[in-house]
């Protein structure tokens, strides 16, 4: 198996993109935060002492899409020329799905997983006090299209 972001020598190295064409590319992610009954009723009714937990977590998603090459070393700056973050109150803790959009030389998977985490975070940072035993799962890549590698869904349980 080679990896693409080790040299010959296993050295860590970002790959050079420079001669491949722009192209449209976009990925989905989703994740889970778990949490007691206590703060899913809060969530549903608004009652969380930190305010707005889902519109906070949105921006914090949003704005993690365009921070990937500061977090991931080999990551490269791309136009992230789209984001949404969904987040749904379940009976568990909230849900949240990420789709990040570009025309570029290179995929946006680490973009809406980023955006994914991060929104997570904020929702337990926002919680924390209400339910300490709060928990991020299942952060995951679902879909990605456009690229070299072209289409891919991941097979759902």
């Amino acid at each position: 198996m080679q990896f693409t972001h080790l040299d010959d020598e296993g050295a860590a190295r970002m790959v050079d993109v420079t001669a491949k064409q722009p192209s449209v590319r976009q990925a989905t992610a989703q994740g889970s935060v778990t949490c007691s009954a206590e703060v899913v009723e809060a969530l549903r009714t608004g009652a969380v002492p930190k305010g707005d937990v889902l519109a906070v977590a949105r921006v914090a998603g949003i704005a993690a899409t365009k921070k990937v090459p500061d977090l991931l070393p080999l990551a490269h700056v791309i136009g992230v020329h789209g984001a949404v973050v969904d987040l749904a109150i379940t009976d568990t803790g909230v849900e949240i799905t990420a789709t990040v959009r570009t025309a570029d030389r290179t995929g946006v998977e680490m973009e809406a997983l980023t955006a994914v985490a991060v929104a997570a975070l904020a929702v337990v940072d926002m919680v924390k006090g209400v339910d300490r035993s709060v928990a991020i799962t299942q952060c995951r890549i679902t879909a990605k299209s456009g690229g070299r590698s072209g289409d891919w869904v991941r097979d759902q349980p």
